[in-house]
């Protein structure tokens, strides 16, 4: 029964992959507004229609066609512009690409989730660096204004997210506050109380502007561990009492984004994936290798970190949000990532500032045991990322689409399939699929 169960296993796995490389990734560009609100979206069925919903700063659009937007809190931000004939107008939004002069949101990463167990999923809003979190409670299909309920006062990091870290199948917020390294719990029985920060680590110089912060299981042993761009701070067995976590040391990034956990050769370790400069250039994943029992990481670059080109003539700055997603459906996780389109203005300090705002995935191929690549392929070069972008099964449950917030405006890119013209050319030398 095992022989036939792992045949059969064999059998399912190997048609998979010959799918995935019988068929074209494309993708359908739907560009929901061209005004700046945030830097982040994600979603979810909010109406409860079956169909899945976006949301990105003070709104929500209502699938399949997203062309109706309904307001979650007031949106008052606007900005003044001249028109070609002299006179000026009012734009709604924050000033981004409509604009000349660099503006920032009041919503930097969005999340989803069913906070208050009501069975209407919630949107929770990080919204600049050093303030607050809240989370909007759902009205429950009436067209209102969403409840606020602010639960943390001070969220530091560029890149915080939400996962579960305790292993109590619920999520907490994985930041920075006042110096520390850490998270934050929910009391499940309140959800819209303050939520409490736990420090992983010894004050520190963890600040609002601090980039770089992930979390997985490093180690193997069943424990979620946090990762930052100066090493990894191992769970206990025990978190009572809020024990200082120890640190492993091992230089990952200068200032990156999200970080990811992730076996990406299939040697059952964990390894790291990360950007090297979220303003600047580089895009790597790191090996876990073991030394005399000691964890340690080899470096594998992706994209350099320079302004020089890859093997396959690729190369771009500003990479200040990841995700992971398996685009083609090969059971292998993919990377999503891209240019974050005037992180500091038109003519802010970092290179290639007015560079192609491009929006990439990045296929894990493995050529051999232990053997791991990433082959670049883009999805669009007039988007790009802001500090959030987001994978996940919008309007497909076959394929994962992706969703974009940033000054450039919200945009969903669907994940759509064709047969391959040549599949001897599945891999091209250009970047374009």
């Amino acid at each position: 029964m095992l022989r036939l169960c792992l045949t059969l296993l064999t059998i399912s796995s190997l048609a998979m992959l010959a799918h995935a490389k019988d068929v074209l990734h494309t993708f359908k560009k739907v560009r929901l507004t061209d005004q700046f609100w945030a830097e982040g979206a994600h979603f979810a069925d909010f109406n409860h229609d079956g169909i899945m919903d976006i949301v990105s700063g003070p709104f929500w659009y209502e699938g399949p066609d997203y062309k109706k937007r309904h307001e979650i809190w007031p949106a008052k931000a606007s900005f003044k512009r001249k028109k070609s004939d002299g006179t000026e107008e009012t734009v709604p939004g924050f000033e981004g690409a409509l604009g000349e002069k660099n503006a920032y949101s009041e919503c930097f990463l969005t999340f989803t989730y069913d906070f208050n167990n009501d069975g209407w999923p919630d949107v929770l809003v990080y919204g600049f660096p050093g303030k607050e979190a809240i989370w909007y409670e759902n009205p429950k299909g009436k067209d209102s204004l969403w409840e606020r309920h602010v639960i943390f006062d001070v969220l530091d990091n560029e890149s915080p997210g939400l996962a579960d870290i305790t292993g109590d199948g619920k999520p907490e917020l994985l930041c920075c506050s006042r110096g520390y390294i850490g998270y934050a719990t929910a009391d499940w029985k309140n959800p819209a109380a303050p939520w409490k920060f736990h420090p992983v680590s010894p004050q520190g110089g963890y600040q609002k502007f601090t980039h770089g912060i992930g979390c997985g299981d490093i180690n193997g042993d069943g424990r979620i561990d946090i990762i930052e761009k100066e090493g990894w701070w191992e769970q206990p067995a025990s978190l009572e009492g809020d024990p200082v976590w120890v640190k492993h040391s091992f230089h990952f990034a200068d200032a990156g984004a999200q970080m990811l956990v992730y076996d990406v050769n299939g040697d059952g370790l964990n390894d790291v994936i990360t950007s090297i400069q979220a303003h600047g250039y580089g895009l790597a994943w790191y090996e876990q290798v073991r030394e005399e029992g000691k964890i340690t990481f080899r470096q594998h670059m992706i994209l350099p970190n320079d302004p020089s080109k890859d093997r396959y003539g690729v190369n771009f700055s500003q990479l200040h949000s990841l995700a992971l997603a398996d685009i083609d459906g090969d059971g292998l996780m993919d990377i999503v990532t891209g240019k974050r389109f005037w992180a500091h203005g038109k003519t802010g300090s970092d290179p290639d500032s007015n560079g192609q705002a491009v929006l990439y995935w990045f296929k894990l191929v493995r050529p051999g045991p232990g053997k791991a690549e990433f082959i670049p392929h883009i999805i669009d070069n007039d988007s790009g990322v802001g500090t959030e972008v987001t994978a996940g099964y919008i309007t497909s449950r076959k394929y994962p689409d992706i969703v974009v917030g940033n000054k450039k405006g919200v945009f969903l890119f669907k994940n759509e399939v064709s047969a391959r013209p040549d599949r001897e050319k599945a891999i091209p030398k250009t970047t374009a699929e």
